[in-house]
């Protein structure tokens, strides 16, 4: 199936629906996650990880940025870090992944908030208040302006940071995350999260 613009329409408005946004400009973004399949000067087209083909326009000033790997032994209290997570029922959260942020990016998507990760999963931007081991893995003790978090990161979970990457290490077959934002009425990435050397973002 190949992306129209009316569907990418419709994942927008559910993007703009969604609670806690903190821009009116990531508001009328959408993540997409998937393989690239062919690319061009001015296209790209993504196999989405539902299974969806997506034909996509590239803007002309498209960015990349480089996701790459890091330890759990580089957060540290004072850390600025977004965990994807998924609810436990000791009101804890399970990290999927944990990005670890570069300095200029603190504060970004400050909060907790509903993630499309993976269903009911959840996204918590925050500063980390302490870390400490438990028999299940590290535990993250988060907090942003509104209240604060228990994260357990359990060994398997990626832990990756973020860094100004190049257009030329983007490639066919890549696995990758891109943002996507309506623009004269066209599907149109304006930046791919990618890694270099076979490492993918987590997704």
């Amino acid at each position: 199936m190949t992306l129209h613009r009316r569907q990418f329409l419709q994942l927008l408005a559910a993007t703009a629906a969604g609670p806690r946004l903190v821009a009116a400009q990531q508001a009328r973004t959408v993540r997409l996650r998937g393989t690239i399949e062919a690319l061009s000067a001015d296209k790209l087209t993504l196999m989405e990880r539902s299974g969806q083909r997506m034909e996509l326009a590239l803007a002309p000033n498209w960015t990349v940025t480089e996701v790459y790997p890091v330890t759990l032994q580089d957060v540290k209290a004072g850390s600025f870090v977004g965990v994807g997570g998924m609810p436990q029922s000791d009101g804890s959260q399970k990290a999927i992944a944990v990005v670890l942020f570069p300095e200029n990016m603190r504060g970004t998507g400050e909060g907790h908030y509903p993630f499309d990760f993976l269903p009911q999963s959840t996204m918590t931007n925050a500063t980390v208040a302490d870390v400490a081991r438990s028999p299940s893995g590290e535990r993250l003790e988060l907090r942003y302006k509104d209240g604060q978090k228990t994260i357990v990161v359990p060994p398997e979970a990626p832990i990756v940071s973020l860094r100004p990457g190049e257009r030329g290490m983007v490639q066919v077959g890549q696995r990758v995350a891109v943002n996507v934002q309506d623009i004269n009425g066209t599907p149109t990435v304006v930046r791919v999260n990618a890694g270099k050397n076979g490492f993918a973002p987590p997704y």
